[in-house]
């Protein structure tokens, strides 16, 4: 398996069967975020392209086995909205699989039309919003050249009002953003998600993730939206990759902290 990897654990998704349309060596992203577990940005693109040909995804979906999973995910080795296929991906994969199908997005791209029309194909978007300013952005998210904090907020905001699946949004929490954490709060009411996750770096990462008293404490200003969780909630997950070296090649580390990755299936 190239593009399959997994199942992994997710303390959001459960037991999590990973589509990596982007598949390359070193990170492609639209971000360097400075908490990000794949190290710094290989290559910054900000126009979708074609990376992987999705008759190797069909390939690979059609010799999977029965499964312990509980979604098929676009995540991997970059930013999935960056795929110009992920779309007709979606489709594929919810077509082979008898499964719902998320998407984690940095949300970089979300301001434009066509990528709003792809991630809306998903039955479940996560979301990220990790600042509610533009300095905080170029801070922790360090976007590349053009991308900029106002036009992203704006297209959250407009793929909830189109968007008819579920919208999660992600607030990833370090040093750096902590004292801004009730501002983002105030930013997540406006876009009107059905859930908001609190997470902080828990895998091997260059950011030291905030404690739990601390998370506890930022979870508190999130008042008035619905269902609020965080990360040292998340039940354990036990999950068997199919292939373990290409599941640790996107998740580094000894796999989730709040759950494990198990011994290859025989």
């Amino acid at each position: 398996m190239a593009i399959i990897y997994g199942p992994v654990p997710s303390w959001r998704l459960g037991r999590s069967l990973g589509i990596d349309l982007l598949n390359v060596k070193k990170k492609v992203c639209t971000f360097n975020c400075i908490y990000c577990q794949l190290g710094e940005t290989g290559r910054f693109v900000v126009e979708p392209e074609e990376f992987v040909d999705l008759n190797q995804l069909k390939r690979e979906l059609e010799t999977l086995g029965p499964l312990n999973a509980d979604y098929a995910t676009f995540s991997g080795t970059g930013e999935p909205a960056l795929a110009v296929n992920l779309g007709e991906a979606i489709e594929l994969a919810r077509s082979n699989l008898a499964l719902p199908v998320a998407v984690l997005t940095n949300s970089s791209l979300i301001s434009r039309p066509e990528v709003r029309e792809r991630l809306a194909r998903a039955d479940v978007v996560v979301a990220k919003l990790d600042a509610a300013d533009e300095q905080t952005f170029s801070t922790v998210n360090r976007p590349a050249s053009g991308l900029r904090f106002d036009r992203m907020l704006e297209g959250l905001r407009r793929f909830r009002d189109e968007y008819r699946g579920k919208l999660a949004l992600q607030v990833m929490l370090v040093e750096a953003n902590r004292d801004h954490a009730g501002d983002i709060a105030e930013l997540a009411r406006s876009v009107c998600p059905d859930e908001v996750q609190i997470n902080t770096p828990l895998r091997p990462s260059k950011a030291q993730p905030l404690p739990p008293p601390a998370i506890a404490g930022i979870r508190a200003q999130f008042t008035g939206l619905p269902n609020v969780v965080t990360v040292y909630e998340a039940p354990r997950y036990d999950v068997r990759p199919l292939d373990p070296a290409e599941t640790l090649r996107r998740r580094p580390g000894p796999g989730d902290s709040l759950g494990s990755l198990g011994s290859p299936r025989a």
